[in-house]
């Protein structure tokens, strides 16, 4: 059993789930090559309505991926050069990127060492008068703390863009009791569908979500190269849309979002409670305020061994992953900021480990990825 488990056993097994899902899939794809609308055909419009309607937002806006959907919520807020962006230094390089592209100055800033999320007061401590715009990262499947944030935006006059490509589908619980998903509680939204995601298509994919008409019918402007009514352009543009085949995969893959959540959780917890009372290792803080939906599994390895485990896991036929092992402050592209001090990001740089964690996991495979780790540990 071991030894089938350990052959099988993907970081993330694209391959299973779309073997379940094919028909339906299938038949979604087939009908846009029937068609052969295959940018912004019926299908794109349908999605995005479905997805609005799935996260109780006023307007989805699709575009080619994530990175772009980052640009695209930047641009809309006319930001000026030197206008500085707060953001977490705990991320793929994405979220900065876009920042530098358009003449904005990214300000990292340190996480918190429970939720890796971006940190309240040290968002408050790097506010000056160039600050525009607050960028949390919802790392890892689970909201950053939102209520605070908006706080701290409306007392200085600040946007927030949320970057919720890793927690597509999670909900954040206000002090009154209201709930909010991922991506609606601030000026705009962005997500990505790249293949790996909790709502993944077979390509490139992203999209914004607000509650902002304004907003959004700018975002929807600057999506398709500035321009409202077609050959007439009112304001510079890119060129970002979602095809068809691939609207037509997430329409049907958004069907089975909720599911997947619960599949996610119900693998976590099997972690959890397999890997509870290891010394070295720490299993997932769970927030308060919000559901996590698990894109990644991330424990820390406290006993300096975290390699070691990586390695050892490895020889054993069981994936794993360090998000991230080099900090944006660190990268060769961002050397201006080497001195930067952000001691939890770069511990958690040194200890933080990614199980496998999908929809299709199976029970012995859980059992066997947990077995296997007792095994280094003991």
């Amino acid at each position: 059993m071991s030894e089938i488990a350990a052959e099988t056993i993907r970081m993330v097994d694209l391959a299973t789930q779309y073997k379940r899902l094919q028909p339906s899939i299938d038949k979604a794809m087939q009908k846009v090559l029937d068609e052969t609308s295959f940018i912004s055909g019926p299908i794109v419009k349908e999605f995005s309505a479905n997805l609005a309607t799935h996260i109780n937002a006023k307007q989805v806006i699709p575009c080619a991926n994530g990175t772009d959907a980052l640009q695209i919520a930047l641009m809309a807020l006319d930001l000026k050069a030197g206008d500085e962006v707060i953001t977490s230094a705990f991320t793929f390089i994405a979220t900065a990127e876009v920042i530098v592209l358009l003449g904005l100055k990214p300000i990292f800033v340190d996480v918190n060492a429970d939720d890796f999320n971006i940190n309240l007061a040290a968002i408050e401590k790097a506010i000056t008068p160039k600050t525009k715009v607050l960028l949390p990262v919802h790392l890892f499947g689970q909201c950053s703390d939102m209520e605070a944030i908006l706080a701290l935006a409306k007392k200085h006059n600040l946007y927030v863009v949320e970057d919720t490509a890793q927690a597509i589908g999670a909900e954040y619980t206000f002090s009154n009791g209201d709930k909010k998903s991922a991506g609606t509680m601030g000026n705009i939204g962005t997500t990505s569908f790249f293949p790996s995601k909790n709502l993944g298509c077979f390509g490139d994919g992203g999209a914004l979500m607000t509650n902002d008409e304004t907003l959004g019918k700018k975002a929807m402007q600057i999506a398709n190269h500035g321009s409202k009514v077609r050959y007439y352009h009112d304001v510079i543009g890119i060129n970002s849309r979602l095809d068809s085949l691939q609207a037509a995969v997430l329409n049907e893959k958004l069907k089975h979002l909720s599911d997947f959540s619960a599949r996610r959780n119900k693998a976590a917890k099997f972690y959890d409670e397999n890997l509870k009372g290891i010394a070295g290792l720490q299993t997932p803080f769970r927030s308060k305020n919000s559901t996590h939906v698990f894109h990644q599994y991330t424990m820390q390895i406290t006993n300096g061994k975290r390699d070691e485990l990586k390695n050892f896991l490895d020889k054993k036929g069981i994936p794993a992953m360090v998000y991230y092992p080099l900090p944006l402050h660190k990268q060769e592209v961002f050397k201006a900021m080497k001195d930067l001090s952000l001691p939890v990001t770069e511990k958690l740089a040194e200890t933080v480990l990614s199980l496998p964690m999908h929809t299709e996991l199976s029970e012995n495979q859980l059992n066997y990825i947990c077995t296997t780790i007792k095994e280094f540990f003991n």
